[in-house]
């Protein structure tokens, strides 16, 4: 997996959850303040990785993801793991409950996941 700088995380993201979009409405959609140049480039990255296309509509470019969140959530997750828990899912997942990333509700969310059966999602809690 080619990484990912924060930039290019959140483009993405906002791609995933809008669709196809000009690099205007990505920036109004950022959860930080990012200049024009900066997001621009970060699309154009993410297009040479492969995780984004661009098509030229009259004068403008759009950008839509092309590579499925989940996916990518598996292929970061094995990375994770891999550096993290010696390759364990199951050891990254334990050492985010020791960290506290990963509370009592959250670990019964994923077990009724887990189970097939229709969980409430847990409450997050304020950082």
């Amino acid at each position: 997996m080619i990484a990912l700088n924060q930039n290019e995380l959140e483009a993405l993201g906002i791609l995933w959850t809008r669709g196809e979009s000009k690099p205007g409405e990505v920036q109004a959609h950022f959860s930080w303040p990012i200049e024009n140049a900066t997001l621009r480039s970060a699309l154009v990255n993410l297009v040479e990785k492969g995780h984004v296309t661009r098509r030229l509509q009259g004068k403008a470019f759009y950008y839509a993801a092309c590579v499925p969140k989940a996916r990518m959530l598996q292929t970061m997750m094995r990375t994770l793991a891999r550096v993290f828990a010696g390759g364990s899912k199951t050891e990254l997942v334990a050492q985010l409950v020791e960290t506290g990333d990963i509370n009592p509700s959250d670990l019964e969310f994923i077990r009724q996941t887990a189970a097939g059966v229709a969980p409430q999602k847990p409450k997050r809690r304020a950082k």
